[in-house]
């Protein structure tokens, strides 16, 4: 099975809301920063409900936040 991987704007996001702090949107959330710097770099995957609370912090919908992109699979593999 092919495996995905999802991106996200959130620095973006962060700079065009009055350049908001990794610290002031983890408040907001309700997580750690160190939470926040893995989501944004791409090492950590949020929680559902995380991922809605961010992007409700910035009235946004989820998919202007967070993208999911598909891998191919290998052609011709069993």
């Amino acid at each position: 099975m092919a495996r995905g991987r999802i991106q996200n704007n959130i620095r973006s996001l962060r700079f065009h809301h009055a350049e908001m702090t990794q610290q002031a949107l983890a408040e907001k959330v309700g997580v750690t920063r160190q939470t926040v710097i893995a989501i944004e770099g791409d090492k950590y995957s949020p929680s559902l409900e995380v991922a809605f609370r961010i992007a409700h912090v910035f009235g946004v919908p989820l998919e202007q936040v967070f993208q999911y992109h598909a891998d191919e699979p290998n052609v011709g593999a069993a």
